[in-house]
């Protein structure tokens, strides 16, 4: 994403502080003066003006997200066409597996889960609509990597690079590019405990009529309760069949 040529500190600084309220799930005025360069009567006055506008809620001395977001949250969700494509198949997709679904997009480098889907036995995680992860460890991510131009993948490694998050990311380039290969192949992603210890998702693209990757759908599971046949076997040919469906009415309903 490229910088703006006159950037608006205020508006700048009124989103640093947003980011720091959510990844605090609440903070005071003096826990957000000390992650940035201002005062606290500077951050008093942006939490003000957001409050005000319903932005963000006041409890105590802490700051909290506001519903107002969440309006524009649904807005941004359902201006993307493949949202209301997909979410049937998702939701059945979780019926049919009982496990968590996830829907992902890529924006800027990075994947912002668009949807979920909680089948009767799903997995709580940290992650939530909205919520923005790195590609490169992530089964969702590898997937969209896979079936985009070698020249997007490198711009997007080089920007994000291929941090450890857990002892199984992958962070070797040429095992990487290997693991986008064998993606490929077989049109469909493993995470094998590359972004939590203990979880493991089946992914696979969801493309345009060019086959290019405009999303992921993948099954999350822990590791400790769905053995190796299931996993490889059925979630695989479950995960291929929804993202299949979803192809089919995106590219040509």
């Amino acid at each position: 994403m490229a910088d703006p040529k006159y950037p608006v500190r205020t508006v700048g600084r009124t989103f640093e502080i947003l980011e720091i309220i959510q990844e605090l799930d609440g903070a005071g005025v003096s826990e957000i003066a000390a992650r940035v360069d201002i005062g606290k009567s500077a951050v008093h006055n942006h939490l003000t003006t957001l409050e005000n506008y319903e932005y963000v809620d006041k409890d105590g001395d802490e700051y909290h997200i506001g519903l107002s977001f969440l309006g524009l949250g649904a807005y941004a969700r359902n201006r993307t066409p493949i949202y209301d494509t997909a979410q049937s198949q998702v939701d059945e997709l979780a019926d049919e597996t009982g496990e968590l679904v996830n829907l992902l997009v890529e924006k800027n480098g990075k994947g912002i889960y668009l949807y979920q889907s909680k089948g009767e036995n799903a997995v709580e995680l940290d992650t939530h609509e909205g919520k923005r992860v790195r590609l490169h460890c992530t089964g969702l991510g590898k997937a969209i990597l896979a079936f985009r131009p070698d020249e997007t993948v490198d711009e997007i490694i080089a920007d994000q690079g291929l941090p450890e998050l857990t002892p199984q990311t992958i962070t070797d380039r040429d095992a990487f590019d290997a693991e986008l290969e064998e993606i490929r192949d077989q049109r469909y992603a493993v995470d094998r405990e590359e972004r939590l210890n203990g979880l493991r998702c089946i992914a696979a693209p969801i493309t345009d009529d060019s086959d290019r990757s405009i999303a992921a759908i993948s099954v999350a599971c822990p590791v400790h309760r769905v053995d190796d046949d299931r996993f490889y076997e059925a979630l695989p040919e479950a995960v291929l069949g929804a993202a299949n469906v979803i192809e089919l009415e995106y590219n040509y309903s």
